[in-house]
């Protein structure tokens, strides 16, 4: 199983579009400035491709969706799991269209209700056309309320409930000996028994400071101590955080993700 790391920036992105307006004065730690020479601190909206040699999962259709699928060369799409409904994760979805036409068929996509009704709000152009539209192409979907381990694509996935902001229902996943959670501030007891004996743990590491839904380093530091996976890489990070400057300080295990980044298990 190769995991793909198609974006690994927080809803802004990296560099930020305040910063440009700022002329970068605003930028903590200068990272948005960097991010013109170094591609590792240029960090489109989180996302992630999960593949074997016969299937491949997508996790989060983010808003850089289209750049990030031809950035990475994607070639199938068998289903998508979405962790939750806000915008940076899930306004990528019109573009899976192209698959579709490509494949012939329709594509199943999973999440929680919480996450599928939103979604439906979002694109009711999509899920409940009107007789009358007149536009491009549409995706062809096949909604499904995930509330439990499920066979997808060949690959078991066992969804993975967390705490963030004023979601009831978001999710991260377990793949195998994969868990990637992306957007959290607690995960419950319930929910760590679930992430015993990993290979790979990918968590929310939004800056150095607190924030109110997301986990900063020292929280995610603290979670990877608890859960003791065999190696972490931090995702779904701001422009606090310069990989460079605080990589070395980290746990042997652990390292931050960037985009375009590859893992095999």
């Amino acid at each position: 199983m190769q995991i793909t790391f198609l974006g690994t920036g927080t809803s802004h992105g990296v560099p930020t579009i305040d910063c440009l307006l700022d002329d970068y004065a605003r930028c903590p730690l200068d990272v948005c400035r960097k991010a013109a020479t170094d591609p590792r601190h240029r960090r489109s909206r989180s996302s992630l491709v999960v593949s074997t040699e016969s299937s491949s999962l997508i996790i989060d259709t983010s808003q850089d969706f289209r750049q990030q699928i031809l950035d990475n060369r994607i070639r199938r799409i068998d289903a998508v799991l979405y962790t939750h409904g806000h915008a940076d994760h899930i306004y990528g979805l019109p573009d899976i269209r192209s698959f579709c036409r490509h494949q012939g068929d329709a594509i199943d996509i999973y999440g929680s209700r919480e996450t599928l009704d939103i979604l439906q709000t979002s694109f009711a152009y999509i899920f409940a056309p009107s007789d009358d539209y007149v536009g491009g192409g549409i995706p062809s979907l096949r909604p499904h309320t995930l509330q439990g381990p499920l066979q997808i694509a060949g690959l078991t996935v066992v969804p993975i409930p967390v705490e963030h902001g004023n979601l009831s229902q978001a999710l991260g996943y377990r793949i195998g000996g994969l868990a990637y959670i992306p957007d959290v501030k607690r995960i419950p007891d319930t929910s760590l028994n679930l992430l015993a004996d990993l290979d790979l743990l990918v968590l929310n590491c939004l800056r150095l400071r607190p924030h109110g839904s997301h986990l900063c380093l020292q929280e995610s530091l603290a979670y990877v101590e608890q859960i003791a996976p065999h190696c972490c890489l931090f995702t779904h990070m701001a422009h606090d955080i310069d990989y460079a400057a605080v990589e070395p300080t980290l746990p042997a295990n652990c390292r931050f993700g960037y985009d375009g980044l590859r893992a095999v298990l």
